[in-house]
């Protein structure tokens, strides 16, 4: 259910759930080993997530969830937080490649990666109030927090499906590229039912572009750069000032500062070995 790919530094996270990549029981316990996995990884830089097929996650398993009870319900969703807690508290920068449909937990597990970049293919929005529930895993957190109270209340209380295009617009994602396969012309392919035919490429592409380039930079700055920002932003600003100068003067005692300031004035590309 979770493929995991290394290159070079970068590890990708695969949803790999067909048809549409749905987060049950079994998938979130695996996503929990593979996160636990690369907390320990010390040559980790960045990690993308996508998902494969049509779907990024096109919501949580309703097959699994419709007989629950009150605990059983709190279980997952303490299940599906705190995998989602995990991603988002990995020490380097998450990417989501966002493929196709982000539904549900989908926008969720989005909302806890650091970037996301869309393929035009993809969709997003919190549907759950059409099932008689509400977000379970972060959403009615973290969407507050990624594009506001008032968007955010509209799109959880009116249950809308939004394209990629206006995800873009209100802030919900920062790139969005395009996501439909193309002939030698520069037309869309279509199906036989005359539907785009959907390509994962062009978003996984520019989400690894991305990811090498961070994976470039001072690693240990990068890590530092994370903490600032997540921490610092439930702080009041002068303890987050306060936070930033701490972080800031404890890489002055590393190895990747001498290089990266010598390299500098040397006019050379640095050599960064994150010590």
């Amino acid at each position: 259910m979770i493929d995991l790919e290394m290159d070079n530094g970068i590890a990708i996270i695969y949803i790999n759930n067909p048809p549409m990549n749905v987060l049950c029981t079994e998938l979130l316990s695996e996503l929990h080993e593979v996160l636990e996995s690369l907390e320990e990884d010390d040559d980790l830089r960045t990690v993308v997530v996508t998902g494969k097929g049509r779907a990024f996650v096109a919501g949580a398993d309703i097959n699994e969830m419709k007989e629950m009870s009150f605990d059983d319900a709190w279980q997952f969703a303490e299940l599906g937080q705190g995998a989602l807690s995990r991603l988002e508290e990995l020490p380097v920068p998450v990417i989501a490649a966002v493929n196709g449909f982000a539904l549900g937990g989908g926008t969720e597990l989005a909302l806890a990666c650091d970037i996301r970049i869309s393929s035009e293919a993809a969709k997003f929005g919190q549907p759950e109030v059409n099932l008689g529930v509400i977000p379970g895993f972060g959403g009615t957190q973290r969407l507050v927090r990624c594009i506001g109270p008032g968007k955010a209340k509209e799109l959880i209380y009116t249950g809308d499906i939004i394209g990629a295009d206006k995800a873009y617009d209100i802030g919900l994602v920062q790139h969005l590229v395009r996501g439909y396969k193309l002939d030698e012309n520069g037309e869309q392919v279509k199906d036989e039912k005359e539907r785009p035919v959907q390509d994962n490429e062009p978003v996984l592409e520019a989400a690894m572009k991305m990811a090498s380039k961070i994976a470039g930079k001072g690693p240990m700055a990068i890590r530092k750069a994370k903490i600032a920002i997540n921490e610092g932003a439930d702080l009041p600003l002068y303890e987050g000032l306060e936070l930033e100068a701490e972080l800031f003067s404890e890489l002055f005692d590393t190895k990747d500062q001498k290089e990266g300031m010598d390299a500098f004035i040397e006019k050379r590309k640095p050599d960064f070995k994150g010590e």
